[in-house]
């Protein structure tokens, strides 16, 4: 008997809809990436507020997030937290922090922008389940992409640390200024008008001739699919992450910016959306030189 088949009529609503779900790999996926991307937010806010409470001197936007009402959190994401915000380098645990708080940057900022190539996926799923063939389930196409951006959180980190030794601005996130600021814009700017940058856009603008032409029934092949296509990913957005360090790893309306803009820039043809991201990160790359003359 067939999935479509089953009669779910003896259930409660309860059972019904989770039966429902279950029966529907594509909702099933969207609903895990919403609840994802949903809870990122959450937990990144969150630590801006405790950061925002935290901080000597208000920076742009911490009246705002002062004035929202904090949310009673357990014990470790308190500690969780306090290794974020640390005001200098620690030993022992702060580096897996550091790690995950960039990871739930990319899931909140990145991952939205992957939902076309994961929709597409679970068509072509759909598709494929309908005429009797095997398929892989859509969450190791996701694993797949999620795990480039888990790497790319550990090369973060790193610069995290790189940067706030050279810059010496004061706490852990607080914004790079002077010349480590104003290169970070620099290089993200630079890049929006750069070839590579041009190809792993179109890699991420064409899902569909991607994922048909590579599909496969092994769960390796399509977990590998999610790491390339993670990888085109990282290669249209690693420069927009270095924004961060110019505004504060903790700017929870930069990134909202970032991951607005991301999503529209990969919705669109052509280059104008690269060139004027690219055209004002240049230009406050300028002014931020000027100002630190």
């Amino acid at each position: 008997m067939s999935g479509e088949q089953h009669d779910f009529s003896h259930l409660d609503r309860a059972g019904r809809a989770t039966a429902g779900v279950a029966r529907s790999p594509r909702l099933a996926v969207m609903l895990t990436i919403g609840i994802s991307v949903a809870l990122a937010w959450l937990l990144l806010g969150a630590m801006a507020i405790r950061g925002a409470e935290s901080r000597p001197a208000g920076a742009p936007g911490d009246t705002l997030l002062e004035s929202l009402p904090g949310l009673p959190l357990p014990d470790f994401l308190d500690r969780f937290f306090a290794l974020c915000l640390a005001p200098a380098p620690l030993a022992g645990l702060q580096a897996p922090a550091l790690v995950l708080m960039w990871f739930l940057m990319a899931v909140a900022t990145m991952l939205p922008s992957a939902a076309p190539l994961i929709r597409t996926y679970c068509e072509i799923a759909d598709t494929a389940r309908i005429k009797g063939e095997p398929v892989v389930h859509p969450l190791v196409l996701v694993g797949g992409y999620l795990a480039t951006w888990l790497g790319a959180s550990v090369g973060f980190t790193a610069l995290t640390f790189a940067v706030y030794a050279f810059a010496s601005s004061g706490r852990m996130l607080d914004p790079a200024v002077g010349l480590a600021g104003a290169a970070a814009l620099l290089v993200a700017g630079l890049y929006q008008f750069s070839g590579l940058k041009q190809a792993c856009l179109e890699k991420c603008r064409n899902p569909f001739s991607i994922l048909f032409a590579n599909w496969s029934a092994k769960p390796g092949r399509i977990f590998r699919l999610g790491l390339e296509q993670g990888v085109w990913c990282l290669g249209c957005c690693w420069a927009l992450m270095l924004v961060m360090f110019a505004v504060g790893a903790m700017n929870v309306f930069w990134m909202a910016l970032i991951s607005l803009f991301t999503l529209i820039e990969k919705q669109t043809s052509g280059r104008v959306a690269s060139r004027v991201a690219g055209t004002i990160l240049l230009v406050w790359a300028a002014a931020l030189l000027l100002v630190s003359a």
